[in-house]
């Protein structure tokens, strides 16, 4: 990690490679050719800060983002002009001529929003673009295949709006070989027949690795873009994160020794102990705990894994130094959360939880220092 621009008196840093997410969204945009590329910036860019992600990947050549709400898309408008912005979240009721006038995409999931998008239809022109988030599945969010029918079977509603995309949402992407990727390409096929000129979206991360035939127009990548794996077929990408905090403490203790609220580890002999200055409130997951009957998470230290022992607590994690080496950690050195030997992936299992989590909850006490060594 470069050091010399971090705050002295900053106890936890995530450095974020701007370099390697224009990389990584390049990486994506030729992999999925003939179809476009946009990128999911929701969440405040996943958590990185959309500020600065924004105009990196519009510098990359995106012009295609994805929100989850207005107030996200408002933020987003100012820093990739000209760029199309989708609100995956849709319109809330009576903010059709607030989100109409900011000149973004609505994903409209119900008829209730197609037909109050539609209002804002004159006798010269129909309502502004919009999107249409199917359901082919997954049941979450999106409108149902009977009230599609009955959208589409209504011309004048339909001949009221400019669906511009036609968009749905992969559950099992992650395993390529579960039946559902397939039965929801049929799905969407079907669906996307009923309407013919509108580009269609089904892909995001892990479905853009699913094969030429899951990414009709555009994909969705996001946690892709940030470094993630998720899916069983690895997409071609690099890590841009690594997340790393101080040592506030080292301490040794004696065999028979607790180490953290309710005593729940008992040193097993006389071991090192250092004090991390990160916890649950900056988003380390509490089930990265360690009791003797069960192992937690870890930091690395130099290339070298050190088991956290303990709860983990609000501000503070203890870690087991013992087997580290020299030179002996001391405090005020930084040791790694997320990083080279800690990807997204395995922080996220060892708490029982996916790298998306262990990515988008990182909180905002961490000094976010970014790094950009050019193309």
């Amino acid at each position: 990690m470069e050091t010399a621009q971090v705050p002295a008196g900053a106890t936890g840093v995530i450095e974020i490679d701007l370099a390697q997410i224009r990389a990584n969204w390049r990486t994506l945009a030729k992999r999925v050719a003939p179809a476009g590329c946009a990128a999911v910036v929701k969440a405040d860019a996943y958590g990185l800060g959309a500020k600065r992600i924004i105009p990196t990947l519009y510098e990359a050549g995106c012009r295609n983002f994805f929100v989850a709400t207005q107030t996200e898309a408002q933020t987003a408008i100012a820093l990739a002009p000209g760029a199309t912005i989708y609100v995956l979240d849709g319109v809330m009721p009576g903010c059709t001529h607030e989100m109409a006038a900011l000149g973004v995409r609505p994903v409209m999931a119900s008829l209730d929003e197609a037909r109050a998008w539609a209002a804002l239809a004159t006798s010269a022109a129909c309502a502004p673009p919009a999107a249409l988030h199917v359901d082919t599945g997954l049941n979450r969010l999106g409108m149902s295949e009977a009230d599609f029918a009955a959208l589409v079977g209504d011309e004048q509603l339909v001949g009221r709006l400019d669906i511009a995309m036609l968009i749905s949402h992969l559950a099992c992407a992650d395993d390529a070989r579960h039946a559902m990727n397939r039965e929801q390409l049929v799905a969407f096929n079907r669906l996307r027949a009923r309407l013919p000129k509108a580009r269609a979206s089904l892909a995001a991360s892990d479905g853009l690795m699913l094969g030429k035939e899951f990414h009709f127009d555009l994909v969705r990548p996001g946690y892709a873009l940030y470094g993630g794996q998720a899916a069983e077929q690895r997409a071609p990408v690099q890590p841009v994160v690594r997340v790393s905090a101080r040592i506030l403490q080292v301490q040794d203790v004696p065999a028979g020794a607790h180490v953290g609220y309710a005593a729940s580890y008992c040193a097993p002999s006389p071991r090192r102990i250092a004090t991390v200055a990160a916890g649950y409130a900056d988003g380390i997951f509490r089930h990265a705990s360690a009791a003797n009957a069960e192992t937690g998470g870890a930091v690395a230290i130099r290339g070298k894994l050190a088991p956290i022992v303990g709860r983990v607590s609000m501000d503070l994690i203890t870690v087991d130094i013992t087997d580290v080496g020299d030179p002996a950690p001391v405090r005020g050195d930084f040791v790694d959360l997320i990083g080279p030997e800690l990807p997204l992936e395995a922080v996220g299992a060892a708490a029982r939880s996916i790298g998306y989590e262990a990515l988008t909850r990182l909180g905002a006490r961490f000094h976010r220092h970014y790094v950009d060594h050019g193309d």
